[in-house]
This record gives structure tokens, C-alpha cells and sequence, in this order.
């Protein structure tokens, strides 16, 4: 199965180190990050799983629920999270899926028969309040994700979700935005964007960011 931007997340019950989790009732009317890792006690996962947990203030403030996920079972999550919380000295506050017989895995198309046949690669997902997939990003299995950018893509959905704006390249909160092409009335112009706009081009048109 590939999932595509605007999908609806597929719904799940599956065991984690908090015990039997269904997802869509888990996440409620939050954002949600679900990401993905080959392996249980491994050195990148180790440290992906430590930045998460420090970064809970910043989801916090975001309205994002973070939830893990591997094959290994949740006996072997619990232990691991011990080895996380005292190597990165942090705790973790959020879940991690034990998808032992893989239906997660195979309902987000997480695990890459070239990379792997068991593990999984490193799979991320951005789910809205309205259950619906507004990012997909994977990396190889050696390659430690960059979470910063996870939460800057989280800035800009929301922005864009309240505002009729998009955002340029290497945005970040607080940063000039762009006057979608769809937006040509002067009347909807002076409305929307009471800030002004400079435009370059016809087609570039930056406005200061609104309030959130």
C-alpha cells in the first residue's frame, strides 16, 4: 500500500510499551508524528529517539502527539527506553509500537525489501487532526533523521492551514511568506494581507507572515 498526500492515515490496534494503542482514538484531534526504525537497542535509532523526547515542550506547544514504531516487541522497548533515557538523559513521554507481525509496517509501507526484509526503514508520517497524511519523508537505515525540520514543516502546515499563504524555500517562523497565484482580486489582496506585499515578479509576491 502507498500512502499519498491528503490520505487518510490507516487506522490500526496494535501492542506498544504502553500497552494495546488504536490509533485514530489515540491521537484524537492532535497532529501526529509516527515514525519508524529498523531496530530495538541500535545506535541511530538511540539517538533519534532521545531528540524526540527532548523536542515534547516544542510538540507541546504544537498540539503533536510523537509515536515510534518497530518490529520488536514491547518487552524490548520498555528495556530500551531505559538505555535511551540514561545515554541521551531524557525521558520518554510518548509510545512505541510493537509491530511484531508487521501490519503497521505493511499498512505504511515502511519496510523497503532492498533495504530490508524484516526492519524497517526510517519512515515518518505527519498526520492532522483530521486523520489526513500532510507529510511523508523516509530515510535510509544509516541515516539519522533531521527533527528540526520535522517541526518546521509542522510551523508551515499550521500556517498555511489558517492563512492563505505558502512558504518559500528554507522557511522558518517568522520569515516573509508567499501570496499564493490562486489570490488575483486587489479587494482579497488589501483584506488578507493588511501587511502589504512586495513582488518582484507578478508570480512573487512576499508578504510578512501573519500572526498566528
Amino acid at each position: 500500500m502507498t500512502l499519498r498526500l491528503g490520505d487518510i492515515a490507516p487506522d490500526f490496534e496494535q501492542d506498544s510499551s504502553i500497552g494495546k494503542i488504536k490509533f485514530h482514538e489515540w491521537a484524537g484531534d492532535s497532529w501526529v508524528v509516527l515514525f519508524s526504525h529498523p531496530a530495538d537497542f541500535t545506535p541511530v535509532c538511540t539517538t533519534e529517539l532521545g531528540l524526540t523526547a527532548k523536542l515534547k515542550p516544542e510538540f507541546d506547544k504544537r498540539n503533536v502527539k510523537a509515536i515510534a514504531l518497530s518490529v520488536d516487541p514491547a518487552e524490548a522497548h520498555k528495556n530500551w527506553i531505559r538505555d535511551i533515557e540514561e545515554t541521551q538523559k531524557t525521558v520518554v513521554g510518548f509510545p512505541i509500537i510493537a509491530d511484531e507481525d508487521k501490519t503497521v509496517s505493511v499498512l505504511y509501507d515502511m519496510i523497503h525489501p532492498n533495504q530490508s526484509v524484516t526492519a524497517t526503514v526510517r519512515s515518518l508520517f505527519v498526520i492532522d487532526p483530521q486523520k489526513k497524511v500532510r507529510l511523508t519523508i523516509t530515510y535510509p537505515m544509516s541515516t539519522g533523521r533531521n527533527f528540526d525540520e520535522v517541526l518546521r514543516v509542522i510551523d508551515a502546515l499550521q500556517l498555511t492551514d489558517k492563512h492563505t499563504v505558502a512558504t518559500p524555500g528554507n522557511w522558518r517562523d517568522g520569515d516573509d511568506v508567499i501570496i499564493p497565484l490562486t489570490v488575483q482580486d486587489p479587494d482579497v489582496i488589501k483584506q488578507k494581507y493588511p501587511k502589504g506585499f512586495t513582488a518582484e515578479r507578478p508570480y512573487l509576491r512576499m508578504t510578512p507572515q501573519p500572526n498566528k
